[in-house]
C-alpha cells in the first residue's frame, strides 16, 4: 500500500457525524468517496461528548422527574448507582470500539483509510497509516476538511502538569472525583456540574464572566440553571478566573487553584470548558495556502472562501459557524448535495430554504441543554433581534401554569418565550426552560423553519393534558396583548 495514490471524487477528513454525513451524502450523488480518520469512526460526539455525557445525565434528570411526582419520591431517595450509571455510559459509548460504524461505511460504500490524513496540495491528501505506510489520496472534485474542534485551553504555566480534564475525561471517568472544579459557563460547563453533582462530587464552578450561566441564550435560561445548581450544593463563583494551578505532593494529589482575585481551592480534578478551538494545526493547510490553526471560512455553500479554485469545502465546527453535532450533519447534508451538484453541472437551489442553502446556520439553529431543569431553544433570542435590527413581540408564558406541567411533576418551574416577528407575524424564536422540555422542540423548530404565520399556528389544536399546551396559551397571551385575533 505504501506510496499507492488512488483517486477518489471525494476525499473527507475526519469521520465524526459530520464527515460520515459528507460522505454518504456525496456517495448518494454518485460521487466515489473515501474518509479518512486517525480515531474512532464517530468522533467526539459519539465517544466522549453527546452520547456519553447524555448518558451520564439521563438517570440524574429521571431521578429529579420522580421526586416530584406523588407516590415514587420515596422509591428514589438516596444516591445513585454510580457503577450502574458508568456501565450504561459505557453501553452508549460502545464501549469505545466503532465496529458499528465501520460495518455502516460499508453498507453506504465509502472506503476507509485509517491513519493522520493531512493536504499535500491541491486535491491531494496524504495518511500515514498506523502501520507505518503512506497513502496518497488524489480528488477529482472535492476535499471535506471535517476535522472539528479541540478544547481551547487559557494561557496558564504548568497547566499540562495539572493534567487538566477536558470533555473527554469527564465523560470518560472511571470514578467520581470527591471535588470537582469546572472552569466556565457554557453547556459542557453546566451540564457536568449537574451530572457529577448528583453522582457525589462537591462542585465549584468558576465562571469568568458576570453575566450568568449559558451567556449566547435568553438570559432567563442561564438563571434558572444557576438557580436549579445552587439548590443541589453547586458552589457557582462569578466574576472569576484562574491565575495558576497546581498538583500537590509532586504533581500526584489535589489540584491546588490560586484565583485572580488571590482567594484559591482545592480540588481533586479541574475540568475545563472554556471553549472549542478549530482542529486544523496539522492537516497540511499551509500546502494549500491557508495558516495552520486556523478556523476555515466558507460561502454559503461550505467551500473555502481563501481557496480560489474551489475544491475545498470546511464542513461542521471547524468552520465555525455553528459548534453543534446536529448542525454539522446539517451543513452535511447540504455540502454533500451541493458537491454532487456542481460535478454533475446542475444548477444551486441556493434560495432562502432551498436544497442547497444553509439557512438554518442563522435562523433556526436548534440546541437543548440536558440539565436540570432542561433547556430547549431554536431561532433568535430577543438580544440576536435587537442587533440584527428586527422589531419582534416577545411573548412569555409560565409552563408550570399548563395543566400538563402539573401533571408531569410537583411544583413545575419553567418558562417559555416566543418571539413574533412583528411584520411578519411569523415565529423567529423560541426557547423553553422546564423538566421535559426538549421533547418541545422539534414542533419549535418547524414552527420557525416553516415560516408558518401565527394566524395558522392557533389552528394546530395541542393535546389535553399534554406540556405543549403551552404552544395555545402562548398564541393567547400573543393575541390578547395586541388585541388581534391570533
Amino acid at each position: 500500500m505504501n506510496g499507492t495514490s488512488p483517486a477518489y471524487d471525494v476525499v473527507v477528513l475526519g469521520a465524526g457525524p459530520t464527515g460520515e454525513n459528507l460522505a454518504e451524502r456525496t456517495r448518494a450523488a454518485g460521487l466515489t468517496t473515501v474518509i479518512v480518520e486517525n480515531e474512532l469512526l464517530g468522533g467526539e460526539c459519539s465517544f466522549w461528548a453527546c452520547e456519553p455525557s447524555k448518558a451520564l445525565l439521563r438517570p440524574v434528570l429521571a431521578r429529579a422527574d420522580a421526586r416530584r411526582v406523588p407516590g415514587l419520591r420515596r422509591a428514589v431517595e438516596g444516591p445513585l448507582d454510580v457503577a450502574a450509571v458508568f456501565e450504561h455510559r459505557d453501553e452508549m459509548a460502545a464501549h469505545w470500539q466503532d465496529e458499528d460504524q465501520v460495518a455502516w461505511l460499508d453498507s453506504v460504500s465509502v472506503d476507509l483509510v485509517r491513519g493522520h490524513g493531512r493536504l499535500d496540495g491541491p486535491r491531494q491528501v496524504v495518511v500515514d497509516t498506523p502501520d507505518g505506510e503512506t497513502v496518497r489520496l488524489t480528488a477529482r472534485h472535492a476535499v471535506g476538511v471535517c476535522t472539528g474542534t479541540v478544547t481551547a485551553f487559557p494561557d496558564l504555566p504548568g497547566l499540562e502538569d495539572v493534567r487538566p480534564w477536558t470533555n473527554r475525561q469527564a465523560t470518560a471517568a472511571r470514578q467520581v472525583p470527591e471535588r470537582l472544579a469546572v472552569v466556565g459557563g457554557g453547556v459542557v460547563a453546566v451540564e457536568m456540574a449537574t451530572a457529577f453533582q448528583a453522582l457525589g462530587s462537591r462542585v465549584t464552578m468558576l465562571v469568568r464572566g458576570r453575566g450568568g450561566l449559558l451567556g449566547r441564550m435568553e438570559p432567563f435560561a442561564g438563571e434558572m440553571v444557576a438557580d436549579a445548581l445552587r439548590e443541589t450544593g453547586v458552589d457557582l463563583r462569578f466574576g472569576t478566573s484562574v491565575a495558576s494551578v497546581a498538583r500537590d505532593d509532586g504533581g500526584d494529589g489535589p489540584v491546588r487553584i490560586t484565583l485572580d482575585d488571590g482567594n484559591s481551592l482545592v480540588a481533586d480534578e479541574i475540568l475545563f470548558a472554556t471553549g472549542r478551538a478549530p482542529h486544523t494545526g496539522d492537516i497540511g493547510l499551509d500546502t494549500v495556502g491557508l495558516t495552520p490553526g486556523d478556523w476555515l471560512s466558507v460561502d454559503d455553500s461550505y467551500r473555502v472562501t481563501d481557496v480560489p479554485e474551489g475544491w475545498l469545502y470546511a464542513v461542521g465546527d471547524v468552520n465555525h459557524r455553528v459548534l453543534m453535532t446536529h448542525q454539522g450533519k446539517y451543513q452535511a447534508r447540504i455540502a454533500g448535495a451541493v458537491i454532487g451538484a456542481r460535478a454533475k453541472g446542475e444548477p444551486l437551489d441556493d434560495g432562502r430554504w432551498g436544497r442547497h442553502a444553509p439557512t438554518a446556520d442563522s435562523a433556526a439553529v436548534p440546541q437543548v441543554v440536558f440539565t436540570e431543569p432542561e433547556v430547549a431553544s431554536v431561532g433568535l433570542t430577543a438580544r440576536d433581534a435587537e442587533r440584527a435590527g428586527l422589531k419582534v413581540d416577545v411573548v412569555d408564558y409560565d409552563i408550570g401554569s399548563v395543566a400538563g406541567a402539573v401533571q408531569y411533576a410537583t411544583g413545575y418551574r419553567g418558562k417559555a418565550r416566543v418571539l413574533v416577528d412583528s411584520a411578519r407575524r411569523t415565529i423567529v424564536g423560541v426557547t423553553f426552560v422546564g423538566p421535559g422540555v426538549q421533547e418541545l422542540l422539534y414542533s419549535a423548530t418547524v414552527a420557525v423553519t416553516s415560516e408558518v404565520p401565527v394566524d395558522r399556528l392557533w389552528h394546530a389544536v395541542p393535546a389535553f393534558p399534554t406540556i405543549s399546551e403551552v404552544w395555545l396559551r402562548v398564541l393567547e397571551t400573543y393575541r390578547d396583548s395586541d388585541g388581534t385575533a391570533a
